[in-house]
């Protein structure tokens, strides 16, 4: 039941930032770019989770899973002061 779950949650995350950046690239609203990018952070954070528990269980990834996290948190950060000015 796990493996469904995490392809689940990796395509739910996929869907997000092309629903995301489709709707930048139509209308040009930044915050959309920003919104995008950090989802894309998440779809490749459920991706290697899928990597680390299922493909490859005996090794470690959780210090490689949290970088693409971190990335798309600290992008929609940024977008979200650099937007407020």
């Amino acid at each position: 039941m796990a493996p469904v779950v995490y392809i689940l949650c990796f395509l739910t995350s996929l869907a997000c930032a092309v629903l995301l950046l489709r709707g930048y690239r139509r209308s040009g609203v930044r915050l959309l770019l920003w919104s995008g990018l950090c989802f894309v952070g998440f779809a490749l954070n459920n991706a290697m989770l899928f990597v680390d528990r299922i493909v490859a269980p005996g090794i470690d990834l959780q210090a490689f899973r949290t970088v693409p996290t971190l990335a798309g948190i600290l992008l929609l950060l940024y977008g979200l002061v650099w937007e407020a000015e």
